[in-house]
């Protein structure tokens, strides 16, 4: 069997093995800059979890679509931090801020190009399987991006409408890691179904855990600065929730406070501190964690039905709780 030691020392052997074109410099540079300030690395453990519930060793077949899953994920984050306008990415400048626009996107494109080309050395029998489930993906995370803006020009938003957005951009590519590790592994299908499941829940619980953090975390520890989502009026999980408790007054106060000026350190510093203020009347940081909770709990549920062995489902706890533990 497969430990979590082994998982842990595949990674980061994955990673320091992982090579880019030379040149042009100016548009390899920024690949490595992404992988090497790294992250963790949550979807290609995942599909190599996966993997470890129905085989004893790593190979070449699953070591490079795993990687593929990071690269890729690191493709959209070169592009979301244009779109958002983010300086800071895991505590250092972003690719765009660092180089300049026109970089970011064009080292973006081949980043993406170069996850397909990890994905291609799938062995031949998953090959088709791996490549369709990868394709519908990468689309999906687009779609959900294209919801995230243009939910920027809505006052608010849905929960059901949220949890769509969410879904496509942040949970898609989690359930996919999952199955894509199952699917190389030559697993039943209602595993690989289930594992999906798994993912695909405990996405939506990272993606709510990150909304929780960007407001209520430690910036030295999350890796960037705090409250850019109010700052940017973005409709997070937290947000959505305030519209869904208010009434009539506690409404119009949190629209005041979104429509608040950011021109200076000052005013920025005020508007947070005034929509954290409507965000704890109405306790929505709690109701956060306790969503957070419930979908853990569901994505257990999912995998439970595996009838793994203690040793091969604690893998999959040990994820979930890894996952649902940064908001501890």
């Amino acid at each position: 069997m497969i430990t979590q030691q082994q998982i842990e020392a595949t990674l980061k052997a994955m990673f320091e093995d992982l090579t880019f074109r030379q040149e042009p410099e100016g548009l390899y540079d920024p690949l490595r800059y992404m992988i090497k300030i790294g992250g963790k690395r949550v979807r290609p453990r995942l599909c190599l979890t996966a993997f470890s519930l129905f085989k004893d060793e790593f190979t070449q077949e699953i070591l490079s679509p795993a990687a593929a899953l990071e690269v890729f994920h690191s493709f959209t984050l070169i592009h979301d931090d244009i779109m958002d306008k983010a300086d800071v990415r895991r505590g250092v400048p972003t690719v765009y801020k660092k180089w300049d626009e026109n970089t970011a996107i064009l080292s973006g494109d081949v980043m993406s190009i170069e996850s397909y080309r990890l994905i291609a050395k799938a062995p031949a029998k998953a090959l088709p399987k791996v490549l369709e489930l990868f394709s519908v993906t990468a689309a999906q995370v687009c779609e959900g991006q294209q919801y995230d803006m243009d939910f920027e020009n809505l006052e608010q938003v849905e929960m059901e409408d949220y949890i769509k957005m969410v879904g496509l951009k942040t949970a898609v590519l989690i359930a996919c890691s999952a199955k894509m590790g199952a699917l190389i592994a030559d697993a039943p299908k209602q595993a690989c179904d289930l594992l999906y499941d798994y993912g695909y829940d405990l996405g939506l619980a990272f993606q709510i855990a990150d909304d929780w953090l960007d407001t209520y975390a430690d910036p030295d520890v999350f890796g960037k600065a705090i409250g850019g989502d109010i700052l940017n009026n973005k409709k997070t999980w937290l947000l959505t929730r305030a519209f869904l408790k208010s009434d009539e007054g506690t409404r119009a106060r949190l629209l005041d406070a979104m429509a608040l000026p950011t021109d200076t350190p000052q005013q920025k510093e005020a508007k947070i501190a005034e929509v954290k203020r409507i965000y704890e009347e109405l306790q929505v940081g709690k109701d956060a964690l306790e969503e957070i909770v419930r979908l853990h709990t569901r994505a257990l549920n999912h995998v439970s039905a595996l009838n793994l062995s203690p040793e091969r489902f604690a893998l999959l706890r040990d994820y979930a709780n890894h996952l649902v533990g940064r908001t501890k």
